[in-house]
């Protein structure tokens, strides 16, 4: 693989911006290459000349970084800012006859390049610097707190038992002296790893101390638990008693989700020391390959100085990253791993996921055989002109398995978004909050949408093959509780508690399920609002499970009319399209409470007033008549207007007047702009489909359910198209801010500081 795929593969995707611009350097040196070949045409002479400078002179070459100053390209000028750090200037010592204005521009282009990611780069490490004094303070506290539910009738004091006290003294003079933040971080967090033998005395102190576990317990008496509010209990007494922190009580059950949440912070906080030294790795890689080329083309010797610049500099001769990451493996091997260095790590790197060769298989052959059982279905309806009559037992039997072609058509079309998202560099694991390893491929997503395809059809081929068939109505009783069968297995399936069929990923489900159903009492994510979004489009999906109860629970003899027609049926035909537009408007209720921004609150009344047109439309449906009409009609295109604007501007952020992009954002992903306008004008029609109910289409010989579900799989079709443009706007939000992480709240706060910004920081849900 050339290295410029490979750069590009390895980058972070929301640091792109602050990488090396290696393709634009590339672009000037292809313009370099075109002036020098148009003002001197090869000749044998020069080939070999070029052929000699360029690699086979060895000699010369390795001389030259020894050489006079009147031989070089180049000089390198070093200018300091006023916080102390520096910029860097090269200065082209040829003339422009020699070298021409395109070398100036390359070596000013670099320097630009260099400058910057100096820059990104030092800001990086100063945080994970501060962050490293956050998670001392939280090993002081957490080992406290073990030493005191370990040993409960231990008091605390203000010097440890058998540390004399000079030697205490002396640590505490180490730790607060005024030395610079990074030497004070880094020896803090050695102090707790047992590699202590790398540092000075009084650091093997502070390691035998913590080794021994006589770490001073009066720690504890400015210690409490935060709460973050992230359950309905917890929720409930933070609101009612004003309990955002709540003292410490010393038992093995709050110690152990302490740990928990430590061993989250020091995964996320070693996952980025990981990629920042990636990050320094692929950059100077791409410093030390761009000047290699500059001087194949050119055949000036120019890469040595420039490089040993490079690795002066911040990026090349900073180690403090390396030196965290040791300690970190040192610290979490001993405290959250039992000194297990193969378990430790196993928690701190998680393998990297892996494509299988039987799902492409399985996919394959899911794939054609549904669609040989779609086209024996269709063979079969037009064969024995079902759909044309439109007789009772296909009004009966059509929305029984219109759930899961539903369920089939969204699980295809988010297999559609995850290949997108990943073409694209769209980070979808990050921004859903996947562990790293368990998130679904596009592949895998589109082997489930396949198997439950081919099961659904497989199952109504011979559903109408016993109800068709004259010589079978001795098992026409039992054919009645095949879709019955079929839902049955996928709920099975859905909640089986063993490791199989994709584990975690079902977990992950059904846990942001039961979150938006105890909306607003869970701390509101995006995977939550992007599920609820995701539930809006499933109303009729929904109202099918209704149908299912009534069809079955009533009499399956009894047809569907008597079925419809009762007053409970039509009640929870309300209540099923109003819960998704519910549950939004009170995780959007509790975004308002939490983070005092009004966008929040104009969110709510948006779907406040999408539950209004659902009922009135609803209303419409169900009983008709010329006041119903014109209340839908008006309460319907409120509510469109707005979803359309909020899609559209808030959720994909275009239609921006001062864009560089003419109606659309500054950054773009995809190069052609007609599919974003595209993409407009579809979410605007597919927006008013609700038109069919007040405004009846001819579309020949379909039913009513048949059109129901036309018009529903165009919703699903809406929300398809919308999932991928709202994870593209919040990646590029991401990017602009450079969050590659997780924000975890830390579990300890001290009572004696402003800790307000004591918080692995890194993403804003």
């Amino acid at each position: 693989m050339k290295f410029g795929k490979a750069f590009k593969k390895q980058k972070v995707p929301e640091w792109t911006e602050a990488y090396v611009d290696y393709n634009g350097l590339k672009h000037v040196l292809q313009e370099i290459r075109r002036l020098k070949q148009s003002k001197q045409p090869p000749t044998p002479l020069r080939s070999a000349q070029k052929r000699n400078s360029s690699g086979l002179n060895l000699q010369a070459r390795n001389s030259y970084g020894m050489g006079d100053i009147e031989d070089q390209a180049i000089a390198v000028n070093t200018v300091k800012q006023q916080n102390s750090r520096k910029l860097y200037n090269t200065e082209f010592l040829l003339s422009p006859e020699e070298g021409g204005e395109n070398e100036k521009t390359f070596f000013r282009k670099l320097d630009e390049e260099l400058n910057k990611v100096n820059t990104f780069y030092k800001d990086k490490v100063e945080e994970v610097i501060n962050e490293a004094s956050l998670l001392n303070k939280q090993m002081d506290a957490l080992i406290a707190f073990r030493t005191k539910v370990m040993n409960p009738h231990r008091g605390t004091s203000s010097s440890p038992k058998g540390i004399p006290t000079d030697v205490k003294n002396s640590a505490d003079s180490k730790t607060s002296s005024p030395s610079r933040a990074a030497g004070k971080c880094i020896n803090y967090i050695t102090a707790l790893s047992p590699k202590s033998e790398i540092t000075g005395s009084s650091l093997r102190e502070d390691a035998n101390v913590r080794e021994n576990e006589t770490h001073s317990l009066d720690i504890l008496d400015r210690v409490k638990i935060t709460n973050p509010l992230e359950s309905p209990i917890s929720t409930i007494r933070g609101f009612l008693m004003d309990e955002k922190e709540k003292g410490l009580s010393f038992n093995k059950d709050e110690l152990k989700k302490v740990e928990e949440r430590l061993k989250n912070i020091f995964s996320e906080y070693y996952k980025k020391l990981q990629l920042l030294k990636n990050y320094s790795f692929m950059n100077l890689s791409a410093f030390s390959k761009i000047l290699k080329k500059y001087e194949k083309i050119t055949s000036r010797n120019a890469a040595r100085p420039y490089m040993r610049m490079v690795d002066s500099s911040y990026l090349g001769s900073c180690d403090e990253v390396s030196g965290l990451l040791e300690r970190v493996e040192a610290t979490f091997i001993k405290h959250f791993a039992k000194s297990n260095r193969r378990e430790g790590m196993k928690l701190l790197r998680p393998k990297q996921k892996t494509e299988k060769h039987c799902i492409t298989f399985f996919s394959g052959f899911f794939s054609g055989f549904t669609i040989a059982l779609l086209i024996a279905v269709i063979l079969l309806l037009e064969a024995k002109r079902l759909i044309e009559d439109g007789n009772l037992y296909i009004n009966s039997i059509l929305p029984l398995y219109s759930f899961h072609a539903y369920l089939v058509l969204h699980t295809l079309l988010y297999a559609a978004n995850i290949y997108f998202w990943r073409r694209y560099r769209i980070n979808y694991p990050f921004i859903f909050g996947f562990k790293q390893g368990t998130e679904l491929g596009y592949q895998e997503v589109f082997l489930l949408g396949n198997g439950l395809a081919m099961l659904a059809l497989a199952t109504f081929l011979v559903h109408l093959h016993i109800q068709m068939d004259s010589g079978a109505q001795d098992h026409q009783k039992y054919a009645k509780f095949m879709p019955l069968g079929l839902i049955t297995v996928i709920f099975i399936i859905m909640f089986c508690p063993f490791n199989i069929i994709y584990h975690s990923s079902r977990v992950f489900l059904m846990k942001s399920i039961f979150r938006c159903i105890c909306a607003p009492l869970y701390k509101v994510t995006l995977p939550d609002f992007f599920l609820a979004d995701q539930l809006t489009s499933q109303i009729q999906a929904m109202r099918s499970i209704e149908y299912y109860i009534c069809y079955y629970g009533y009499g399956t003899s009894k047809g569907q009319n008597k079925c419809t027609t009762r007053d409970v049926y039509a009640v929870f035909y309300f209540i099923i399209a109003v819960i998704p537009y519910w549950l939004r408007f009170l995780q959007c209720v509790r975004r308002l409470l939490e983070e005092r921004d009004y966008c929040h609150g104009c969110n709510a009344v948006r779907y406040f007033s999408t539950i209004i047109a659902v009922v009135i439309r609803t209303a419409f449906e169900l009983r008709k008549g010329l006041t119903w009409k014109i209340l839908a009609i008006a309460s319907s295109a409120i509510a469109t207007i707005m979803n359309t604007y909020w899609d559209i501007v808030v959720d994909w952020g275009l239609l921006h007047k001062k864009s560089n992009n003419f109606l659309l954002r500054d950054k773009l992903i995809l190069s052609h702009k007609s599919v974003y306008f595209s993409a407009m004008v579809l979410d605007v029609l597919l927006r008013f489909a609700w038109l069919q109910l007040v405004l009846p289409f001819d579309l020949h010989s379909l039913s009513g359910n048949a059109i129901l579900i036309t018009f529903s799989s165009l919703e699903i079709l809406r929300r398809g198209m919308w999932n991928f443009f709202r994870l593209e706007n919040e990646h590029l939000n991401n990017v602009g801010k450079y969050r590659a992480f997780k924000s975890v709240p830390l579990p300890f706060n001290y009572n004696d500081e402003n800790d307000e910004n004591d918080e692995i920081d890194d993403k804003d849900d």
